[in-house]
């Protein structure tokens, strides 16, 4: 199934609205001229086009209004004045989609009072297609709306819809900074390695391809991870060793807690929007 004909609009085309952009094109979705994206800097709009043949425009309320889906992808502290400025630029049967971390659904209806609005939470590895992407729609998203959510949103690697909003901050606490604490243990994995003497480009792809074949392996045979865990580890070996040191130095608390902490501020930017 692909988007036939639907205008879609990225404002604010950073990473991760280029990487909407580049998934939606690479599958086949639409086609260039269905995107027009939005950006402050005429040179980085430039390079947009030439990298996707896509329109672009510094007009966020032309953008706005020419789009049947619009993506609003800006920063944070970048929202209000967009919300603002967006404010009447959205017609009946538009839809609106959120990637904005922390900020609830509730937010987007009063500011641009439109009530059709999609949240979403992805992360970086959707800049290769890799993304794991957590999403919930109000109640004034139609059934075939939702279905474009679904299309443009696992445009970026995989997508998982969710009934409340709550889920939403909750989920985010896991996918979107989760790519930071995977790169923090590849980081120590591979220092670990350069100070057991192993040459640093030796003990970096000796991690990141453990890692990927680890994931890959625990996605293939659907087996919980403490089964595949307890199957790498033979008594009295160099796993178990490590394993007890992890588990006395409190790994799963501090993992735990770093993530309860990553749900305590996505709710408190939740609070304050």
């Amino acid at each position: 199934m692909k988007l036939d004909g639907l205008r879609i609009t990225v404002i604010g085309a950073g990473a991760m609205g280029e990487a909407m952009i580049g998934g939606l094109l690479r599958h086949e979705l639409v086609t260039p001229d269905q995107i027009t994206a939005t950006g402050p800097r005429s040179e980085r709009r430039a390079e947009l086009e030439r990298r996707y043949g896509i329109h672009t425009t510094a007009d966020n309320v032309a953008a706005a209004r020419w789009g049947q889906v619009v993506i609003v992808s800006v920063k944070p502290q970048t929202l209000p004045k967009v919300l603002v400025e967006l404010r009447g630029a959205l017609q009946e049967g538009e839809l609106v989609i959120s990637g904005i971390a922390g900020t609830p659904i509730r937010t987007f209806v009063e500011e641009l009072a439109h009530s059709a609005v999609v949240r979403s939470m992805s992360n970086t590895p959707a800049q290769i297609g890799e993304g794991m992407t957590v999403w919930t729609a109000s109640a004034a998203v139609t059934e075939e709306q939702r279905g474009w959510a679904r299309m443009v949103l696992g445009s970026l690697g995989r997508e998982l819809y969710v009934t409340d909003e709550n889920y939403l901050d909750i989920a985010t606490a896991i996918n979107g900074p989760g790519p930071g604490y995977f790169f923090m243990v590849m980081e120590a994995m591979i220092d670990a390695g350069v100070h057991l003497g192993l040459p640093r480009y030796m003990a970096h792809d000796l991690v990141l391809h453990t890692m990927l074949g680890s994931v890959r392996y625990a996605m293939q045979s659907e087996r919980h991870p403490a089964e595949l865990r307890n199957a790498v580890t033979s008594p009295g070996g160099t796993t178990a060793a490590a394993l007890y040191e992890l588990e006395r130095c409190g790994l799963r608390t501090v993992l735990t807690d770093a993530i309860w902490a990553a749900y305590r501020r996505s709710a408190e930017l939740g609070k304050s929007k």
